[in-house]
């Protein structure tokens, strides 16, 4: 799906470029486009639960996901799924996660 999305944007940007009113307009448009600001996000797993627990949770509470350790992991833009992948450590940051598509 993320292929599938990349392309879309990618023929969306073609389409933009033919047309013959302006060309510098056309590649202004595409450097307008390609600086959009997309809100990305992994989401590990979720639950469903009554509210009564949700208010009774508190430091320290478990909360179980309805994925298993090792499940891939969902990459969702602007509340589109387009991805999955493994969490990752990155290598240049051992601190920090990352996300590996698969």
């Amino acid at each position: 799906q993320l292929d599938r999305a990349i392309e879309e944007l990618r023929g969306v940007l073609r389409e933009e470029e033919k047309r013959p009113d302006d060309a510098f307009q056309s590649g202004a448009n595409s450097s307008i486009i390609m600086t959009i600001p997309v809100d990305v996000q992994i989401i590990l797993g979720s639950t469903e639960m009554p509210v009564s627990e949700l208010m009774a949770l508190q430091k320290g509470s478990t909360v179980a996901l309805n994925r298993r350790i090792g499940e891939p992991v969902d990459v969702v833009v602007n509340g589109r799924r387009i991805a999955r992948g493994e969490i990752t450590v990155l290598e240049s940051d051992p601190t920090r996660f990352g996300i590996r598509l698969t």
